[in-house]
């Protein structure tokens, strides 16, 4: 799954846009993990548990997204975006939310093997153009589609 802040994925064709998807996780404040945290807002800087909670609820929306824009055939989101907000006093609610999409596979040959095809083009040899063309279209295969729980981050 392909999640991306802009509206397109270089060298990816949208061939179908299935809508909004979207996702949220609400988090509240430990007892035990506040007091310390009040106690390093005393002192200043960084507070490392309220940015680790954050931080999870964060992973936890944009999974949810990707799996409703999975549920819905998709195999990417784009132009995903983040909202926060306080619920109550110690809680608060992360929202992400994008639309989701079906990806044509890479439009383009990865770039160790463009070189390649552009030096055959060079000597047409029709053979070895379409030698290097193979081998191109395969390697576009292969890594056209990545893996469960990769973003393309």
């Amino acid at each position: 799954m392909i999640v991306t802040t802009t509206d397109a994925v270089p060298g990816r064709s949208i061939v179908r846009t299935l809508g909004l998807v979207r996702g949220s996780a609400c988090r509240g404040r430990h007892l035990g993990r506040d007091l310390i945290a009040h106690l390093r807002n005393a002192v200043g800087g960084e507070i490392p548990e309220y940015t680790k909670m954050l931080s999870e609820a964060r992973e936890q929306a944009l999974d949810r997204m990707a799996d409703e824009a999975r549920a819905l055939g998709g195999t990417g989101v784009i132009g995903v975006r983040f909202a926060i907000a306080s619920m109550m006093a110690g809680a608060a609610e992360v929202l992400v939310y994008g639309t989701a999409v079906q990806l044509a596979a890479a439009d383009v040959a990865p770039p160790h093997l463009e070189a390649e095809l552009r030096e055959a083009r060079q000597g047409e040899t029709r053979v070895a153009v379409e030698a290097v063309a193979v081998r191109a279209v395969a390697a576009v295969g292969a890594a056209g589609s990545l893996g469960e729980g990769e973003r393309g981050d």
